[in-house]
């Protein structure tokens, strides 16, 4: 009896060092490092605003329809002033149809009204020319317009071409002299018209229109009187290079100056 009484109590310490060893388990399972994670704070909503923009590319001189339009919601915080908003001007697309571009968009570009002109307003030419200067027209040919390869916003230099009687009483022939009297002129306009060449229609300029300085305009007006005047294409990295006026009075008879990148080389003329 006193052995079975005796078992019975190392029984009953053992279940009790088990269920202290299970307890203790427990409350290390339910520690600060197993706690659940505390709830995320709310992600605070960006305020936007619908904003008027171009749906696609806008070019420059293009008249604006309302499938060039589409509101855009921006965010508030970076909307300039400047932007067109619809919460201030609702029926801004109506009123911003039929206006022209004097500086192009890109798609997705918040439309300005500084870049536009009213197509009831100031003629388009005026609208596009920068302060200050000035637009003058001259007649090109195929020939002498780089083969109609010219558009608007390309960069040219102006050659003059004339003749001139040979002072050498033993010479032959007239002197052809050439010449460029303005350099990197920016074209505004080009009059273009389609002309069927080998059963193909090919775009052939008859007038461009330059823009000029003021006093640029009476070189250019001189030289239409004076020869023949050809255009000859620049290349976009040369956009920003000086212009080069070459004057008539330092020239020396028989010889030209030729103008290359900037720097005047003596060439003889041709006969």
């Amino acid at each position: 009896m006193w052995k079975v009484k005796r078992m019975n109590r190392a029984r009953i310490v053992v279940l009790t060092i088990a269920l202290g060893a299970g307890g203790v388990a427990a409350y290390l399972a339910s520690g600060p490092d197993s706690a659940p994670p505390p709830p995320t704070a709310p992600v605070a909503q960006v305020q936007t605003v619908d904003v008027l923009v171009a749906k696609s590319d806008i070019g420059l001189g293009q008249t604006i329809t309302p499938n060039d339009l589409v509101w855009q919601a921006w965010p508030t915080a970076i909307a300039s002033n400047s932007f067109i908003r619809r919460s201030e001007r609702p029926e801004a697309t109506n009123e911003i149809t039929g206006s022209i571009v004097r500086s192009p968009f890109v798609a997705g570009e918040p439309i300005r009204e500084p870049k536009l002109i009213k197509g009831n307003g100031s003629g388009f030419m005026a609208a596009i020319l920068p302060q200050g200067m000035r637009a003058i027209s001259t007649e090109i040919s195929p020939e002498t317009g780089a083969g109609g390869f010219i558009l608007p916003n390309d960069r040219v230099d102006v050659v003059l071409t004339r003749r001139e009687k040979n002072p050498d009483p033993k010479a032959t022939g007239d002197i052809v002299i050439s010449e460029v009297k303005l350099s990197n002129i920016r074209v505004l306009a080009i009059d273009q018209a389609p002309k069927e060449k080998d059963g193909q229609n090919s775009v052939i300029g008859k007038t461009v229109t330059l823009e000029l300085k003021p006093e640029q305009v009476p070189v250019l007006a001189a030289a239409r009187q004076a020869g023949t005047l050809s255009l000859s294409l620049r290349s976009i990295a040369d956009a920003n290079q000086v212009e080069v006026v070459v004057d008539d009075r330092t020239r020396q008879v028989g010889h030209i100056n030729v103008v290359r990148y900037g720097v005047n080389n003596p060439a003889a003329i041709q006969k």
